[in-house]
């Protein structure tokens, strides 16, 4: 019988000294084809990736969501935040996401890949749910990148609810939607490496 581990609670994490996330001088916004190009030569050259979307929330009942406006992809160096609206850099996030041969990893990713099937029209490859690898190793809960980083690095990781239900589709984001976005991806490159996965 599998050993089963707890996951600590919010009271736990509470008390833990903070994650060190990805200052703006790590964070490369992307939104025109170009910069997406070069995203794309800076990606390709690393074989896996933390990987998160946002979308602009709905408030409104049977409101549908258009989104994902944002697409997060991280090393553990840096962090690329392609906007969603230029066309030419959307095709080119669209070829990210349908690479085969990188291991794209992230938590709840369930909503993430139906959004982007139905927005980009592209299969995804290589994506790495890491709730289901903690689930393998004993852990009973979803762990969510805040559980995670508590377990691996007994730190806590903070993320901004106002940054979090913030307009993500709007043409200019706020330092704090970038570090918002940028770090869910790099709390999970991390989490990967740390896990052994690599």
């Amino acid at each position: 019988m599998q050993e089963r581990h707890p996951t600590p609670d919010k009271d736990t994490i509470a008390q833990l000294p903070p994650f060190e996330r990805l200052g703006l001088d790590r964070i490369t916004l992307v939104s025109t084809g170009a910069e997406a190009k070069e995203a794309y030569a800076a990606l390709t050259d690393t074989s896996a990736w933390g990987f998160d979307t946002e979308s602009k929330p709905t408030f409104k009942v049977g409101e549908v969501s258009d989104g994902p406006h944002i697409l997060q992809l991280a090393t553990p160096q840096h962090a690329w935040v392609f906007q969603l609206l230029d066309p030419a850099c959307t095709a080119v996030a669209a070829e990210l996401l349908a690479l085969g041969g990188i291991a794209k990893a992230g938590f709840g990713l369930g909503d993430d890949k139906k959004r982007i099937v139905g927005k980009l029209g592209v299969q995804l490859q290589g994506i790495l749910e890491l709730n289901t690898v903690f689930r393998e190793r004993g852990y009973r809960k979803d762990m969510g990148v805040k559980g995670a980083v508590a377990v691996l690095f007994q730190q806590r990781f903070m993320k901004s609810k106002k940054a979090a239900t913030s307009n993500w589709a709007s043409a200019r984001l706020t330092e704090s939607q970038l570090v918002y976005a940028a770090n869910d991806a790099y709390g999970a490159i991390r989490v990967f490496h740390a896990l052994g996965l690599a």
